[in-house]
């Protein structure tokens, strides 16, 4: 059995410890693993405006990926 990588990201412009935390975890519940953060920062700001947070899963080659 031959197994690929699928990856998804979801993109949040609330950029705090308790949406990231939700996103993590409602995905986690979906089959996805996390597999780490891109943030956008805005110039002159320290905070981030916006966060990509990025989510693999295996997948064999049998099964469909999903839309």
């Amino acid at each position: 059995m031959n197994l690929r990588r699928e990856f998804r990201v979801v993109e949040s412009s609330v950029v705090t410890d308790d949406e990231l935390t939700r996103i993590i975890n409602h995905e986690a519940q979906s089959g996805w693993c996390f597999n780490g953060f891109h943030f956008a920062m805005r110039e002159g700001s320290h905070r981030p405006s916006m966060a990509f947070v990025l989510f693999y899963r295996e997948l064999n080659d049998q099964a469909e990926p999903s839309p």
